[in-house]
């Protein structure tokens, strides 16, 4: 099941790379506007990679904030696109909202294990 779910997250990543850098016709559009497509594409990439790598979660993060950083950074290269402040901002934010649901749905699992092996072991006598 872990190298599902991290061959998921590096699907993904190479996904939202080719919609950054690719040419700005193959980009898929949606309805979000700009900044919710970039709102939406990281926060699952956060999410993806938090649950992929959950022992080492918070150098994961790090290093993703750093490689968007990078990937903005690149677009100074790509023909038709622009390095913003504002889209690096939220592809960062959001990634760093999906490490944190990717806790908190490890948490919440966490604990629903735990409360079932107590109610399964009956009242004690």
């Amino acid at each position: 099941m872990p190298l599902l779910v991290r061959s998921f997250a590096w699907l993904l990543a190479a996904a939202v790379t080719f919609a950054t850098l690719g040419p700005p016709g193959l980009r898929p559009h949606s309805d979000l506007g700009q900044d919710g497509e970039h709102a939406l594409a990281f926060i699952l990439v956060g999410l993806a990679f938090g649950l992929a790598y959950r022992r080492r979660r918070l150098l994961t993060a790090a290093a993703a904030v750093v490689l968007i950083g990078v990937l903005e950074l690149m677009q100074l290269w790509a023909p038709g696109r622009h390095a913003r402040l504002e889209d690096f901002l939220v592809d960062a934010l959001t990634a760093c909202l999906g490490f944190v649901l990717a806790a908190a749905a490890d948490w919440a699992v966490a604990r629903l294990r735990a409360d079932s092996v107590l109610t399964s072991e009956g009242p004690a006598e």
